[in-house]
């Protein structure tokens, strides 16, 4: 009967085991409060328990827990993180994203200046491979793989000192994303802006079709609005297509069933005119 379902109406009442309410730190310091706020919740979590509380569950509900804390006793954690640091050292990636931001734009020598390049001075023992103290033990970056971008308009690779750059010895240089870039955004990820909107459609009852041209027409009006104003990439995409359908997502509760098909047409319909007041497209698209 319980593995045929029969019994998950039927209420029992068990012992749930719960955390410790944990007691409300705060520290005054920015520095490293991830790390700080994430061993204080291991070391309180050691001196207070969990504790068990009775509760009255259906069947259903008590066999997902108690299947749980079953699989959570199999699992060997030391096992976990020697296997999990293992791993990060030999096969690990670590992205730096933004690394122009720590890059010397005057070549000064006092002020920010000097604090873009002292955290630059310490990102190199770890480029270049040192050991790093975790709260799950000691990790060698020897061998993972470090991979910096940044956007470099108000400086330029070679403004990093020059220790740092020797560490990223391959650059490659990316183009704006175009119009075909934009299409492929829109159409191909399996949750694609496009499917997105058609689900959120479906909701109100209405089927909603993106015919092709018309996402050729967003794709070539997202691109032009890059070129004209700020090239901020693929975001621009969400802000042309909540433009697009900004009406028919008000409409929809008093449409009632029906199908609505966004044509090349219909996209210059509700764009064309922000797109030709370059002031104005600044601040709606």
């Amino acid at each position: 009967m319980l593995r045929e379902g029969r019994l998950d109406d039927k209420e029992v009442e068990m012992e749930v085991t719960q955390a410790q309410q944990m007691p409300m730190i705060e520290v005054c310091s920015n520095t490293g409060m991830d790390e700080m706020e994430s061993n204080l919740r291991d070391a309180f979590g050691k001196i207070f328990p969990k504790k068990g509380k009775m509760r009255k569950l259906k069947v259903g509900e008590a066999f997902k827990i108690l299947r749980n804390e079953a699989v959570e006793d199999l699992i060997d954690m030391d096992k976990v993180t020697r296997r999990a640091v293992t791993k990060t050292e030999q096969t690990g990636i670590i992205f730096l994203d933004e690394i122009d931001k720590i890059a010397s734009r005057q070549g000064g020598g006092h002020g920010p200046e000097v604090s873009r390049e002292g955290v630059q001075r310490d990102l190199l023992p770890i480029v270049e491979g040192a050991t790093v103290t975790t709260k799950y033990g000691m990790v060698k970056t020897d061998h993972i793989l470090f991979i910096a971008s940044g956007a470099f308009h108000l400086c330029k690779p070679s403004d990093l000192v020059p220790e740092l750059q020797g560490r990223f010895p391959i650059r490659v240089e990316l183009k704006a994303l175009g119009e075909e870039e934009f299409f492929r955004i829109l159409t191909e990820p399996e949750n694609a802006l496009l499917k997105q909107y058609v689900a959120l459609m479906k909701t109100e009852g209405i089927d909603l079709v993106f015919a092709e041209d018309g996402v050729l027409e967003m794709a070539r009006l997202a691109a032009e609005v890059n070129q004209k104003t700020e090239d901020i990439g693929a975001r621009r995409l969400h802000t042309v297509l909540e433009k697009i359908l900004e009406d028919l997502s008000f409409q929809a509760p008093n449409i009632g069933k029906k199908t609505f098909i966004v044509t090349a047409s219909y996209v210059r319909a509700q764009l064309t005119d922000i797109i030709q007041d370059e002031d104005l497209s600044r601040f709606i698209l």
